[in-house]
């Protein structure tokens, strides 16, 4: 979608939103008209806050701390939102309930302060969540493998306005200290004009680990020019893997890495997934383990006796975790680790950036250390 697109549709959804919450929440509120006109005027202020969170995205150049600001008012309305919903449904059951008239005023003002200490609370708990990135160790049992492989899988970074190089920096740091076999990256790594990402994505290069460093592209990319994207992880020795496959290890100890394209290469008509050209001339000997961004490219895979794992991140947990059971009526899994089939396991990163607030709840990001073992 055009940046001029996307920035309109999310301030028409955004003040659809707004309305309800000024409508449904605020106007009810036990509060003065006073303070309910202070609290409309600042979910206008947000809004504008959401406008120029887009412009700084895709047009201007703000300063980091100014950018922090702007990128805040999307999660700020959404957890509203959530709270203007649930404070809604109990204003609904209380005035079924047969109260006194009294006892029904103090618990109405009970509601009130609880939904608006709830909304700051939450609020202050999800900026915490994401400036906390989480080593996240897990054992996946293989079979048919002869050795040990320690993985180090980054996700859905999303270079662009906060995750900088500094961020990057600080990953790359992190992922060394764990001594990897070989580190991959699932996706959406990201989401800028590449002119602007260029020296961020230069940051790679410090990575290390014994068999390299592994990339398949995420839906992201596809919006920010996917060709020029994929030449520059190239250029930094980086192994993009396009519908093929490597073999990870001496031959008859080590496993088959596979990577596909994203499944939103059918909708960009380019660069679209095959199954069948990532799994040709893999050893079937050795267990294969394959990179695919979305989980639900599981419905692209008509043999799970081929594939023993499929490593995908894209659902980010949900990130705010209301928004988890929206994931889940797309996608077959959220996070952690599944077995799909007797065969085929997959393990699913919450993402180790994020998209568009700096802000998570009940979803923290994630570097997660895969131990393969027999």
């Amino acid at each position: 979608m055009h940046p001029l697109l996307f920035t309109l549709v999310l301030l028409g959804a955004f003040s659809l939103l707004n309305m309800y919450i000024s409508k449904r929440f605020i106007s009810r509120l036990s509060i003065s008209n006073r303070y309910k006109f202070y609290f409309k005027i600042f979910l206008l202020i947000n809004l504008f806050g959401i406008f120029l969170y887009a412009l700084g995205r895709y047009y201007i150049d703000f300063p980091n701390w100014l950018y922090f600001l702007f990128s805040l008012p999307i999660g700020v309305l959404f957890l509203l939102f959530c709270t203007a919903v649930l404070y809604d449904i109990s204003h609904f059951l209380l005035s079924l309930t047969p109260l006194e008239e009294k006892r029904r005023a103090f618990f109405k003002r009970s509601l009130d302060i609880g939904a608006v200490v709830t909304a700051t609370a939450i609020t202050s708990r999800s900026i915490y969540e994401a400036r906390t990135v989480v080593l996240e160790k897990q054992e996946i049992k293989i079979k048919n493998l002869e050795k040990s492989y320690k993985i180090l899988q980054l996700s859905d970074i999303h270079i662009g306005g906060l995750i900088d190089a500094a961020f990057i920096r600080g990953i790359v740091k992190r992922v060394n200290a764990c001594s990897p076999d070989l580190v991959v990256i699932t996706g959406d790594l990201v989401d800028i004009d590449l002119v602007k990402a260029h020296d961020i994505l230069e940051e790679f290069k410090g990575l290390e680990s014994k068999y390299g460093t592994y990339y398949i592209v995420g839906n992201h990319e596809y919006f920010h020019g996917i060709e020029a994207i994929i030449k520059r992880v190239k250029e930094l020795g980086i192994r993009v893997l396009e519908n093929e496959n490597v073999y990870i290890g001496e031959r008859g100890q080590g496993f088959n890495l596979a990577g596909v394209y994203d499944i939103f290469g059918y909708r960009a008509s380019k660069f679209m997934p095959d199954i069948n050209k990532a799994l040709t001339h893999k050893d079937e000997d050795s267990p294969t383990v394959l990179l695919a961004h979305q989980p639900k490219f599981l419905q692209e895979i008509y043999d799970f006796q081929k594939i023993d794992l499929v490593l995908s991140g894209h659902t980010h947990g949900g990130q705010l975790y209301p928004f988890r059971f929206l994931v889940s009526l797309q996608q077959p899994y959220i996070s952690g680790l599944h077995q799909h089939t007797p065969i085929t396991q997959i393990y699913v990163n919450k993402g180790t950036g994020f998209w568009g607030p700096p802000m998570r709840l009940g979803a923290n990001a994630e570097i997660t250390e895969i131990l393969l073992n027999s």
